[in-house]
């Protein structure tokens, strides 16, 4: 297993360890102690899965204090563009988006501290994506930032994306309560 560090503080990648034999294929998605290890507190406190048609824009979803929350996310079928973006004041990436693929075929798993917004864009259908987070879903902190009103390329000329989605914050008039120190 392996954790390597993107050019936003906090947010990592992580390979899994795989099993492969005759029957197929195990992947270990999570685990406690490696996470502990390298310096991960993880307590997961709820889990959800989306699946998705090709085209469809889910995003730029975050809970505000004092519901925040670190999430995990993996692709078990399909594969998305996966995109964060800071929305952390004080920190030195605010305003930056990061990019990565995630598919069943990669098997890579992106670990996305609070105060990053998150969103994707499935690439095929019947892409099913796993969310794990350290906070149970509160509507009262529900939020999110418009996905096309930072500087990102979601290279789609026809997005599917739900009216709640659509009517989300521009990323310009948002006021983000991340205020803490960052690196």
């Amino acid at each position: 297993m392996n954790i390597i560090n993107t050019s936003i503080d906090g947010l990592k990648i992580f390979e899994p360890k795989i099993f492969e034999d005759e029957r197929g294929t195990f992947i270990k998605t999570f685990n406690d102690e490696f996470f502990q290890k390298n310096g991960l507190n993880i307590s997961i406190k709820e889990t959800y899965c989306s699946i998705s048609h090709k085209d469809v824009i889910r995003g730029m979803h975050f809970q505000t204090p004092p519901h925040e929350h670190l999430k995990v996310v993996y692709v078990s079928f399909g594969k998305i563009l996966d995109v964060v973006l800071d929305i952390r004041k004080n920190s030195p990436t605010y305003g930056e988006s990061f990019s990565i693929e995630l598919s069943n075929i990669n098997r890579k798993v992106l670990i996305i501290p609070e105060g990053l917004a998150h969103g994707f864009k499935s690439l095929v259908d019947n892409t099913n994506v796993i969310c794990m987070q350290t906070s149970c879903y509160s509507p009262e902190n529900d939020s999110g930032i418009r996905y096309d009103s930072f500087n990102f390329n979601w290279d789609c000329e026809k997005p599917i994306i739900s009216k709640k989605d659509q009517q989300l914050s521009l990323f310009g008039d948002f006021k983000t309560p991340f205020v803490g120190e960052y690196n």
